[in-house]
């Protein structure tokens, strides 16, 4: 996948992007029936017009062999959501994560498989940790504890 230019992206060119993660790779006239039947009432040059700058953006490809140009997402809803959540820890929380994990986890209802998950996710992270700083480390860090 295309690397996407740090850019911005309205809100409604990321209604475009959501089509094309959910329902996959389209052409403006599928684009813009999909967003009908979601309420939207663009034009057909509207829809082209935002594909076309999201491209120009890095956020969408575009195969121009066929007559109807195929459109399909260039960067993942994950990539683009770790990209913009860096970027607002860079604005809000002088590059740290922390505040934002504790704001989005904070007063949130999660079910039983989702807090197994989010341990499995620390495990990770701290089992990651553990390796990375090799037998020195460990001792160091089992030795501050007491």
């Amino acid at each position: 996948m295309v690397e996407p230019r740090r850019s911005t992206i309205s809100e409604t060119e990321l209604d475009i992007l959501k089509v094309l993660w959910e329902q996959g790779p389209g052409t403006v006239r599928e684009v813009n029936a999909l967003l009908r039947g979601q309420g939207r009432r663009w034009a057909y040059t509207t829809v082209l017009t935002l594909l076309q700058r999201l491209e120009a953006k890095g956020f969408v490809s575009s195969d121009k062999s066929g007559v109807a140009h195929i459109f399909r997402p260039a960067v993942s809803r994950d990539k683009l959501l770790r990209q913009r959540l860096r970027d607002l820890a860079n604005q809000l929380c002088e590059g740290t994560a922390t505040p934002l994990v504790q704001a989005l986890v904070e007063g949130q209802k999660f079910t039983t498989q989702e807090i197994s998950h989010f341990r499995q996710l620390l495990d990770d992270l701290e089992s990651k940790k553990t390796k990375g700083q090799g037998t020195a480390g460990k001792n160091q860090s089992e030795g501050s504890r007491g």
